[in-house]
């Protein structure tokens, strides 16, 4: 009987590992022969592409009305998550935050506030609304410029030319445009990291290059003497790939 055991044992495992065997190799042949297209799926834009879709019109905004543009661009890129946030995003283009009605057009939205301790709670609050991307960044420079309705100086201190640097500037902003009390600090970081003080002065030169065989950002931005992060913001560059034959925009200050 035991011997009978044995054997029955045997026979299962061994048809067992015959059946996964079969299986496995059926799931292969099925998986070679999938003819289906591969799932799109859409590039997020990146932080470069975005500083780049409006940094020309911020560079000329602030130099007529004395103020500093990496502020500004570090303001719209922190306020809408580099163009990513449903304020930010179309078809609200809301860069900076701004509530209330633009041109009577708004939306309700959720909204974090600190109370001044590093507490955040959300609220709902309207927001102005705009058509485009460079309507809110003249928006913006209005609001600066004009001050509060009971207060029209309340914004000057971020002027360059009541300001040593654009830190003069965050540190004013903080507590006054925005109630988060580590405002200033991101503000600093994002100009830091994306060498957003290039925009606070005028191009003196601009070049259009063309990529070479083997060329990569980090050999041209060498060749030039530019940051990469500068490249990809000139460019509206989403990736880091290039390809022979592609014409790049190269900017000297």
């Amino acid at each position: 009987m035991k011997l009978l055991a044995k054997l029955l044992t045997g026979m299962i495992v061994f048809f067992a590992i015959i059946g996964i065997g079969i299986y496995v190799l059926v799931q292969q042949f099925e998986n070679s022969n999938d003819d289906s297209e591969p799932e799109y799926v859409e590039e997020t834009k990146s932080v470069e592409e975005f500083i780049g879709s409006i940094s020309e019109t911020a560079r000329t905004l602030a130099a007529e009305n004395d103020l500093y543009a990496s502020v500004m661009i570090a303001q719209a890129t922190l306020e809408s998550q580099y163009g990513q946030s449903g304020l930010g995003s179309s078809p609200n283009n809301n860069l900076f935050g701004i509530k209330g009605k633009y041109k009577n057009d708004s939306v309700k939205l959720a909204t974090s506030e600190d109370d001044g301790k590093g507490n955040m709670t959300t609220v709902m609050a309207e927001f102005r609304k705009y058509p485009s991307y460079e309507e809110s960044l003249k928006d913006y420079v209005r609001l600066l410029r004009n001050g509060l309705s009971w207060n029209k100086k309340f914004y000057t201190g971020v002027f360059k030319s009541n300001t040593k640097s654009y830190k003069d500037a965050t540190k004013h902003l903080t507590g006054s445009y925005a109630t988060d009390s580590k405002y200033n600090k991101k503000l600093n970081k994002l100009i830091a990291e994306y060498d957003l003080t290039q925009y606070d002065k005028p191009v003196k030169n601009k070049t259009t290059i063309k990529v070479a065989d083997g060329d990569s950002l980090n050999h041209i931005a060498e060749t030039y003497n530019v940051n990469v992060t500068s490249i990809k913001q000139w460019n509206k560059l989403n990736t880091e790939n290039i390809e022979p034959g592609q014409q790049l925009e190269i900017f000297q200050y």
